[in-house]
């Protein structure tokens, strides 16, 4: 998929707006978009910008922040354990319209691990909230590096 920063979304305009500069924007046909976010701090907070203000204007209110809390948890967890380039995508798929699919890529090839915390951990709760809040999630490997995913109902 080309980058095409000339033909930005919704998104990509909110994010170039940010403290931190995206990457590059990648706009493909039909209700899918992508980003790729430098590994710095700031592309947590850019991330979560970018995913809540592109499911509003697909009229997705209601996901909004469920997303970018789950989408700020692993990118955090690609920061923690990954170098390179962290890549957010969104995938509405045409039929069912049902389902919205969001997926998290770094360059790392290790698939992360669901770990309990114990009450006291200050981190290592961001799978347990992803697997309890989604309708499924996974990991796929990549050419380079891997893929953590999950699925949202959308509301009828």
């Amino acid at each position: 998929m080309p980058i095409n920063p000339t033909k930005p979304d919704s998104a990509g305009l909110a994010a170039r707006g940010s403290d931190w500069e995206v990457i590059g924007v990648i706009d493909t046909e039909g209700d899918t978009v992508e980003w790729t976010f430098p590994a710095e701090p700031g592309a947590v907070r850019t991330a979560r910008t970018a995913v809540r203000d592109q499911l509003r204007g697909w009229g997705l209110d209601g996901l909004a922040d469920l997303a970018a809390l789950l989408v700020s948890e692993l990118v955090t967890n690609s920061l923690r354990h990954a170098t390179g380039p962290i890549g957010v995508r969104l995938v509405r798929p045409p039929e069912p319209r049902d389902t919205l699919r969001v997926e998290v890529s770094d360059p790392l090839p290790d698939p992360p691990r669901e770990r309990a915390a114990s009450p006291d951990d200050e981190s290592g709760r961001g799978l347990q909230l992803v697997a309890g809040s989604s309708r499924s999630w996974g990991t796929r490997p990549g050419d380079n590096g891997k893929t953590v995913w999950f699925e949202l109902a959308v509301p009828g």
